[in-house]
């Protein structure tokens, strides 16, 4: 079973960073695996902030293009999602996602209905 585990989620003032990290288990190696951190905030729809293929293509949502980076280590099976610049609006619950069989057009939607495969979230809060 595939089982997604965020942490690094944390309180930190408008400009710092943060770096998030998914630990996934319970699955073999897919060509066409995808894998994506969404956000959420109180009372906003689910946001795909950004996903990464298995041969390392990225998308990123344009409100964080620029300031986050998502990469992962596929012999440890972990995703990151480095954060800098952060701002007050990025404040959100931030979930790790997986699609093993998905499709490179697939996975540059960010579109979280695509993902059968959630992790419980880490918090982030920005403030000002």
């Amino acid at each position: 079973q595939v089982q997604l585990v965020e942490s690094g989620g944390g309180s930190v003032q408008s400009g710092g960073s943060l770096r998030l990290s998914c630990a996934a288990s319970g699955y073999t190696y897919s060509s066409n695996r995808c894998m994506a951190w969404f956000r959420q905030a109180p009372g906003k729809e689910r946001e795909g902030v950004a996903t990464i293929n298995s041969v390392g293509s990225t998308s990123y949502a344009d409100s964080v293009k620029g300031r986050f980076t998502i990469s992962q280590d596929n012999a440890e099976k972990t995703l990151y999602l480095e954060m800098n610049s952060l701002k007050p609006e990025d404040t959100a619950m931030y979930y790790c996602a997986a699609d093993l069989y998905g499709s490179t057009w697939s996975c540059s939607q960010r579109t979280w209905t695509l993902f059968p495969y959630w992790g419980q979230g880490t918090q982030v809060t920005v403030s000002s």
